[in-house]
């Protein structure tokens, strides 16, 4: 896809390194190698060394341009356990917990970005998303003035409105069930930031519902108008509008019938979703009757990026992945 590959080309211009957490498993090995071929990023991996030794020869990697650490025996260790005490000191954390945390490789990649000895960090194809989710919030905290963490995809259709290979992005369909305002604005306020980092269009967000305008009134409704309010208020420079049934924010024709004058209806390119249920199913659907290509869910909202993977994902996902994480430090 070019669009991929306009994201490769960006983040090996960038020269940035991702660490993979899940160094021992075969597909971090393989994916290891197609990031120096393509020279896409600098690599680290996590685990023993003497087993990420053998899945290398036996994957025709070469590990001399590849930075190997086993998190126990690293000289940052101790540094990391006394930095992670300090964060959780409010939790009530003992050396001993904080220990035995960094021994984990999610924690001791997250710590890694926190230092700046790494761009970004990617596990998750052995580790569950909550495992994923919690190291990276544990140790990277969040942006300044996001309330939550989110996800979006990236979704790529072949064609639409006579526009080929036409790309929105959908937030969020994989983290947050049931968003308050406030965390709605945040998912607006993320996903409008991972467009312009991944893709460099300018984004325009649609607040979607089941109402346009007025059309309908319900508490469902309201809330989407409060997560509207609150990107006005605090947000005057991102273009959203709302709220939006769907063919209101992306079919001009309609949007200019049910929404007159404004200057999102029917020219979105990035759809905020009023729930989980919504996003889920709606990008879904793109993808399975549209024939979408979905890139994600891109983890957006945190202080550094730390990425999320699917358990049945293939050495190429962890690829793009990757490089989509490291552009995500801008």
């Amino acid at each position: 896809m070019s669009v991929l590959n306009d994201i490769k080309a960006k983040a090996r211009a960038k020269k940035r390194r991702v660490v993979l957490s899940e160094g021992t498993e075969p597909r971090m090995i393989k994916a290891t190698r197609i990031l120096l071929e393509e020279n896409i990023t600098a690599v680290t991996l996590l685990g023993e060394e003497k087993e990420i030794t053998r899945l290398a020869k036996e994957n025709s990697l070469d590990l001399s341009n590849v930075e190997v650490i086993n998190p126990v025996h690293s000289p940052d260790f101790d540094k990391y356990v006394a930095d992670f005490m300090e964060l959780r000191k409010k939790k009530g954390i003992t050396e001993k917990q904080a220990h035995d945390l960094m021994v984990n490789p999610l924690y001791f990649g997250a710590m890694m970005v926190r230092h700046n000895k790494a761009d970004a960090s990617v596990a998750g194809s052995v580790n569950t998303t909550g495992d994923v989710l919690r190291a990276a919030i544990h140790v990277l905290g969040l942006k300044p003035g996001i309330k939550t963490v989110s996800s979006c995809f990236m979704m790529t259709l072949p064609k639409f409105m006579e526009v080929e290979n036409k790309i929105f992005f959908y937030g969020d369909c994989a983290v947050v069930p049931n968003p308050d305002p406030d965390e709605l604005a945040s998912i607006a306020v993320s996903t409008a930031q991972t467009m312009k980092n991944l893709i460099g269009d300018e984004p325009r967000v649609a607040m979607l519902s089941f109402s346009t305008k007025g059309s309908a009134s319900h508490k469902d409704v309201d809330k989407v108008l409060e997560a509207l309010a609150i990107l006005k208020r605090d947000h005057p420079e991102l273009k959203v509008d709302g709220e939006f049934q769907l063919d209101a924010a992306v079919i001009p024709k309609i949007g200019a019938k049910k929404a007159p004058g404004s200057e999102i209806a029917g020219n979105a390119n990035v759809l905020i979703f009023p729930d989980l249920d919504a996003g889920n199913i709606g990008y879904k659907l793109t993808e399975r009757f549209a024939g979408a290509i979905a890139t994600g869910p891109i983890i957006q909202g945190l202080g550094k990026p730390a990425n999320d993977l699917s358990r049945g994902c293939s050495a190429e996902d962890i690829v793009d992945v990757a490089a989509i994480a490291v552009l995500l430090k801008d």
